[in-house]
């Protein structure tokens, strides 16, 4: 257990209610030691009645931020109540309560602004019933953008992998023409600070794919390595960044090339991810960067079928909290 002096405060939004969310939070709830106090936003009827369901022990204290920081007690959880739009049912979507996660997300995003917490851990939403529930969303990270500013980039960790996307949910078609000069150099400059502020890797070596098989092979297979990667690789180089490529991504991920990079940037989601979720899948978070508070996720989705089931595994969630409390401490501008 960390000193009580350096103890972090997280709040931990459960996401989708009829999904394995909840399951997750009270799964960590009942851990026996955390560097922290963890604050759960949600509907404590939903939480008691989880902890039923799956035979966990669990008391509920309503958060008073007048307090100071508590260690975390096992089968404990302090409490923002936030009110369920309609009854949940374990593995049945109801957009009726889309409300309720939003609202959930939104009072998490605003106290880690306000300095109340130092990040957010946030389990899987449903985009789908949100959207028919008529809102707009297209994501946990471009909701939380707006309430913030910053410019959200998506990287996922594993222990001895990170990925960053330059690209992210959008069809394969349209990759290429959404990689531009600026979007590139914006989103490297992000990945460099955050490495350097978030993570205290003093120098970071970042190593860049191309988007063509074999990076282009000097323009026979696609010339954007040419026109658009290379030329701003080189200027900000010159800038001082260490950057590597562009890189063939069929190689990239050998160890040779892993043993000496603190991130590797993929150009669209699919070059990058199966790899890093080949190799760490359930033990992966999803970290926002770009954005002036901390905020980390799961590498999965609601997994419904799992829902109240007792099956859900909660290592991404565990090692998602990891990340924060590390980006937490690390944390410097």
């Amino acid at each position: 257990m960390a000193d009580r002096l350096n103890l972090k405060r997280i709040a931990l939004t459960p996401g989708e209610p009829a999904g394995i969310g909840p399951d997750l939070c009270l799964s960590i709830a009942q851990s026996e030691v955390l560097p922290c106090q963890l604050v759960a936003i949600a509907s404590p009827d939903l939480l008691k009645e989880r902890a039923n369901m799956l035979g966990l022990p669990l008391i509920l204290k309503e958060f008073d931020a007048s307090q100071p920081i508590q260690a975390h007690q096992p089968g404990t959880l302090s409490v923002i109540p936030v009110d369920l739009h309609t009854s949940v049912t374990a593995g049945r979507l109801n957009a009726a309560n889309s409300r309720y996660v939003l609202k959930t997300i939104t009072k998490a995003t605003q106290g880690c602004l306000k300095g109340l917490f130092a990040g957010m851990v946030t389990a899987p939403v449903h985009k789908g019933a949100i959207n028919d529930a008529g809102f707009e969303f297209s994501g946990h990270t471009e909701f939380i953008a707006e309430i913030t500013g910053g410019h959200p980039v998506m990287m996922l960790a594993t222990p001895g992998l990170r990925v960053a996307l330059v690209t992210i949910h959008i069809p394969l078609a349209d990759v290429s023409k959404s990689i531009t000069h600026s979007r590139l150099r914006q989103v490297i400059l992000i990945l460099e600070h955050d490495l350097r502020t978030r993570f205290s890797i003093s120098n970071p070596n970042i190593l860049v794919c191309g988007l063509n098989p074999h990076a282009g092979e000097n323009g026979y297979l696609g010339r954007e390595e040419i026109d658009i990667i290379e030329p701003v690789l080189d200027n900000l180089r010159k800038q001082g960044l260490s950057l590597e490529g562009p890189l063939p991504a069929d190689t990239v991920f050998t160890p040779k090339y892993l043993a000496r990079g603190d991130a590797v940037l993929a150009m669209y989601h699919d070059q990058g991810l199966p790899v890093l979720k080949h190799m760490g899948f359930g033990h992966a978070a999803n970290i926002t960067l770009g954005l002036p508070i901390i905020r980390t996720s799961v590498d999965h989705g609601t997994a419904l079928e799992l829902a109240g089931t007792g099956l859900a595994d909660a290592g991404s969630l565990r090692y998602a909290l990891e990340t924060a409390l590390t980006m937490a401490e690390n944390k410097h501008d």
